[in-house]
């Protein structure tokens, strides 16, 4: 039987974090995409291989194809254009295959670089087997279902959960129909053609997943798929990176008010600060030892004081921004340390809850982030209480070509 794979790959993958998409990232010298596509192009009973992208990324997707070896590129079609969802791309990049239908089509999403041609194999039998099977994982944890109200409704038996995976397997005709059906009864937000099959009255036969083949979901992935890479190709060409350290500074002095931003979260106190932003030393400071290590300016070059946009602008913005700086480069963000200097307010009411924001705004495990404080034993400013200060350091790597 003819078989193609379908590899979706048209979307922004926003948890990973600002800068380009996920698929796109390097891993071990090559982007996640090119890593995928590799794994199917080279599987000897894969006929054909599309990859549906987003309109936005025809550059980056050639830049990955560069990557590929020459000889496996035969079985490369051109690219289909994505939608507006994860349905609706998979639904073009099926129409893109009518021209000469496959009979059984894998849809894979690019960000699980981890299959490897067993897997592939189990798809394409289970594919044979059944008009629409999808691979699962036994779920370790136990499962709550939960109302509106945040409290349990029931526990499932996990031994009957799946944790659904891809490359999931159907016999091409039969998706297709049940991708238009959906699109013309106006349904679009189908996350999973396994789901998507049920809909459509198929029955969906899950066959054996593998834990290994995870999904790049967030930016603490990529370091562990790094050291993953590492370890199980060693003989593999890896990508060189250079660590840099970078430090960052920042002070306000107290004004009226009843509140003060730190961390990301706001912190009631019988003052304010003076400050063209919120004013948030903990996160300035963070913001500029990343620019620092990049040696790419402070937070004034990129967000000028004068410009009357960022009066009053939440600091999870600049953040954000410069942590996007390190993951177009290429870079990874490893670790992020503050100190605040102030003599109140206290910080340990809430330093988990600020440890959170920040490795949520910039894409981290809770573990690469460090928060203390001290107080300057009465002494300066801010011994006065006149106002807050924070420093910090941000280590970081990146790829050596593009140190």
């Amino acid at each position: 039987m003819s078989v193609a794979a379908l590899i979706v790959a048209a979307g922004r993958g926003s948890r990973a974090g600002e800068g380009v998409p996920k698929q796109y990232r390097p891993l071990a010298g090559r982007t996640v995409l090119a890593r995928t596509l590799d794994l199917f192009l080279g599987h000897p009973r894969i006929d054909h291989a599309i990859v549906v992208i987003h309109p936005d990324d025809r550059a980056l997707y050639q830049a990955s194809l560069a990557k590929l070896p020459p000889d496996k590129m035969f079985h490369l079609l051109p690219y289909a254009e994505g939608g507006e969802t994860r349905q609706d791309s998979v639904r073009k990049g099926l129409e893109a295959l009518v021209s000469g239908p496959p009979e059984i089509v894998l849809v894979h999403d690019a960000a699980r670089p981890f299959i490897d041609a067993g897997f592939i194999d189990r798809a394409i039998e289970a594919g044979r087997r059944s008009k629409a099977a999808v691979p699962g994982i036994a779920v370790t944890d136990t499962i709550k279902l939960i109302g509106s109200d945040r409290n349990v409704v029931s526990t499932p038996d996990r031994a009957s959960l799946r944790a659904v995976q891809t490359p999931q397997a159907f016999h091409f005709q039969v998706l297709l129909d049940a991708h238009r059906k959906a699109a013309m009864a106006g349904l679009h937000a189908f996350t999973d053609d396994g789901a998507l099959a049920e809909w459509a009255g198929l029955p969906v036969h899950v066959f054996d997943g593998d834990a290994r083949n995870i999904k790049l979901t967030h930016a603490a992935d990529f370091g562990e798929a790094e050291r993953r890479l590492q370890k199980s190709f060693p003989q593999e060409p890896s990508m060189t990176y250079l660590t840099r350290l970078g430090t960052g500074f920042d002070v306000h002095a107290f004004a009226e008010g009843d509140h003060v931003w730190l961390g990301g979260i706001r912190v009631p106190h019988d003052r304010g600060v003076l400050a063209h932003s919120d004013g948030d030393v903990i996160l300035h400071a963070l913001t500029d030892a990343i620019l620092g290590a990049l040696a790419d300016g402070d937070i004034g070059t990129h967000f000028p004081p004068s410009d009357p946009q960022w009066r009053g602008a939440s600091s999870d913005r600049f953040l954000a921004h410069a942590v996007s700086l390190v993951r177009q480069r290429g870079g990874i963000v490893d670790h992020l340390d503050a100190t605040l200097l102030c003599e109140k307010p206290r910080l340990s009411p809430h330093r988990e809850a600020m440890r959170l924001r920040i490795a949520e705004i910039a894409g981290l495990r809770l573990d690469q982030v460090s928060l203390k404080a001290t107080t300057t034993e009465k002494l300066g400013f801010t011994g006065r209480s006149e106002g807050i200060a924070a420093q910090a350091a941000a280590t970081i790597r990146l790829p050596e070509i593009a140190a």
